[in-house]
């Protein structure tokens, strides 16, 4: 590669890199990865990410619904480069679908519908596969080394961002989980000691009688909780006075 050449590309990936720091949530970091894909490699004229779960494909992400219908197509067949890639973390290509022999019955399909090569790039970081990259091109013969090797590099980003995005993710749910959890036992607490006052039990009974009457309605212990603590009328039997 010339050294004007690999300096674009520097240029080009960290454009990229910065442009995916700026998104916080996990489906914005895919769709600026999706959107990203077509402009950083040259061969692509279509992009998706996709998911891998038991018999099917999902595709959070594309720019295109052909994308999303192909990626479908291999979950339904249980064959083609996405699967491959992410089964073999490795990239798979296919310079033309019409003619690749490894996938008998996606690859025709993919090339009835239009498309002429596809590379598929997993997106992994140490051991653990996020989903891969599916770059379309309607041409035959649509990536070359240099596309390939710019996709790489492309997708080592683009799997970091996600991962980052991810852990994100689960910091928030944590937190969210935790303070439900935090918020459940202070509304509880309070509703048992309505329930001691006015029923003159001890604390395990005012639990037991939350529980029964959570049981016997169908409705969460925090729920009914909160009805107890909000109740305006502490006779309302529709605000949850368990008995």
């Amino acid at each position: 590669m010339a050294e004007e050449a690999r300096g674009e590309l520097a240029d080009v990936l960290a454009a990229a890199a910065r442009a995916l720091s700026t998104v916080t949530t996990v489906q914005e970091t895919l769709d600026v990865i999706v959107a990203l894909a077509v402009e950083v490699i040259p061969g692509a004229d279509l992009a998706g990410f996709s998911l891998v779960a038991p018999e099917t494909i999902r595709t959070p992400s594309s720019n295109g619904p052909i994308v999303v219908e192909l990626d479908a197509l291999q979950g339904e067949l249980g064959e083609g480069p996405c699967l491959s890639a992410i089964a073999e973390q490795s990239v798979c290509y296919s310079p033309d679908l019409s003619t690749d022999a490894r996938w008998p019955r996606f690859a025709p399909a993919a090339a009835e519908l239009g498309m002429g090569s596809l590379l598929a790039e997993p997106l992994f970081v140490e051991d653990r596969v996020l989903g891969a990259l599916n770059l379309y091109s309607r041409r035959v013969d649509a990536f070359d080394e240099a596309d390939m090797a710019t996709a790489l590099l492309f997708s080592t980003h683009a799997a970091i961002a996600l991962s980052q995005a991810q852990t994100r993710a689960g910091e928030v749910e944590l937190t969210r989980q935790l303070r439900e959890a935090i918020e459940s036992r202070d509304v509880i607490g309070q509703a048992k000691g309505i329930l001691m006052e006015r029923e003159r039990v001890d604390a395990d009974a005012a639990f037991d009688m939350l529980r029964r009457a959570s049981q016997r309605l169908n409705v969460k212990l925090r729920d009914l909780a909160g009805r107890v603590v909000h109740a305006r009328d502490p006779d309302d039997s529709a605000a949850g006075a368990p008995r």
